[in-house]
């Protein structure tokens, strides 16, 4: 085995096999290491967009409960001391003009018996906006998974190409020191050495680029799962392809899955009942009242005091507020149509997403398909370029542009293993489900 072989194959296999190997230089020391099921976990606790979707179910239960409280009877207590005058009162006896002092103290309750429906379509509005609530925190939770998914495959094709990126700028070294070797030795001329030179200095931007890229996108997934440690990933790009669902079954299971048409399937029956609401505010309603308490009356020098009480239904109707009720009715009105266009968009898009998140899938399989092969071939053409080298029926040139095929093959293939676990995950995510049992949850 002559020198020559160890300097052109050996040496440079020994060191794709190390850097193969060891761990990625941008790994910082002392970070979180996550895996995508890990960080998807972090995420659906720790996502700020979720902590507010859960703040939001919160507060749709509190306007639930409030609506709630007009079918119920309101209790009041009241306490009272007071003294007056009115000479106006003589007319019932002389006593009735002097100075009085009262005491009172009485529990007083309200139930409504009739609201022309009012209170009952309150609380169904509330309790749909609750139903919307929930679904809202579903459409939050997917739309996390999805984008911290991306971050995460990002981070692991950036440090696939970092590692090819080194591997390429290892080669360029390796052949600029054979070029100086060659040169001392004199068969070979300052053009070589320069070439060598310029190659190895075109090699280090790449290099230094895919290093900040890889921590600008680590900064990324730490801001997406709010952790205030540093983290990286650990994972590969190569998943086993799966069969999908063809267009029209896609289609249906998104029409019923998908939390933004659920969202709006509730935000309509929501506005449909404050139109009913708002269209009873100038109808007649009936109401219980009554109380029962404690009273002292003090006229000079006669006081009396004991219990009282009182009962009775009252009949209120605003027949006329200045047309306020019949505006309200129309504003209630506009937004319950506007919402039902907002339906009928929405499901024009979801269709249309389907459709492009099923034909950039199979895109993205057919290209992952044509990719292997070519690599396999790139390998094996860089192979032949380095023994014709070692035989002397292959120049250098060869060999460099068999290595530069090899890794612009290696790279493309990354990119067409993350574009495909992207498009799986984002069919999932067009069907509403993501993360509940679909193709990429786990």
């Amino acid at each position: 085995m002559n020198r020559w072989f160890v300097h052109a194959i050996i040496f440079p296999a020994l060191v794709a096999l190390v850097l193969t190997s060891a761990p990625p230089a941008a790994s910082a020391a002392g970070a979180v290491i996550l895996t995508i099921e890990q960080a998807l976990t972090i995420a659906s606790e720790r996502n700020r967009d979720i902590q507010m979707a859960r703040e939001y179910i919160q507060r749709a239960q509190g306007k639930y409960v409030e609506e709630r409280a007009g079918a119920l009877p309101q209790l009041t207590g009241v306490g009272a001391v007071s003294r007056d005058r009115d000479k106006s009162l003589e007319v019932y006896g002389p006593l009735m003009g002097e100075r009085q002092s009262k005491k009172i103290a009485e529990i007083g309750v309200t139930q409504p018996l009739f609201t022309w429906g009012q209170v009952s379509a309150s609380i169904k509005a509330a309790s749909a906006g609750l139903k919307s609530a929930d679904e809202q925190l579903r459409q939050y939770q997917q739309a996390a998974r999805k984008n911290v998914s991306m971050v995460f495959y990002d981070i692991l094709l950036a440090k696939e190409l970092h590692r090819l990126a080194l591997q390429n700028q290892e080669q360029k070294s390796r052949h600029y020191d054979e070029a100086m070797r060659k040169y001392s030795a004199g068969v070979a001329t300052d053009y070589d050495v320069l070439a060598a030179k310029v190659a190895v200095e075109n090699a280090r931007p790449e290099t230094l680029r895919m290093e900040n890229h890889i921590k600008i996108l680590r900064e990324r997934l730490r801001f997406l799962l709010a952790m205030e440690k540093e983290v990286d990933v650990s994972g590969s790009l190569e998943e086993a392809m799966r069969p999908y669902p063809p267009y029209e079954e896609s289609l249906a299971v998104a029409r019923e899955r998908r939390p933004e048409l659920a969202d709006l399937k509730h935000r309509i029956a929501m506005y449909g009942e404050i139109v009913k609401a708002t269209d009873a505010l100038d109808k007649p309603r009936l109401d219980l009242k009554g109380g029962y308490g404690y009273r002292d009356l003090s006229v000079l020098d006669f006081s009396s005091d004991g219990p009282a009480w009182n009962i009775g239904v009252y009949l209120t109707f605003p027949f006329f507020d200045g047309l306020r009720t019949r505006g309200r009715v129309e504003q209630a009105r506009s937004d319950y149509r506007n919402v039902r266009i907002e339906e009928a968009k929405q499901a024009d898009s979801v269709a249309l997403e389907t459709r492009d998140a099923i034909n950039t899938l199979g895109e993205s399989q057919e290209i992952v398909r044509s990719l292997s092969g070519t690599v396999v071939q790139a390998e094996r053409l860089l192979s032949m370029a380095e023994k014709g080298y070692e035989l002397g029926v292959k120049i250098r040139l060869e060999v460099d542009d068999a290595e530069l095929n090899l890794i612009q093959a290696r790279s493309n293939l990354s990119r067409a293993r993350r574009d495909y676990l992207i498009a799986r995950m984002n069919l999932d995510w067009v069907m509403g489900i993501l993360g509940e049992g679909g193709q990429t949850g786990k």
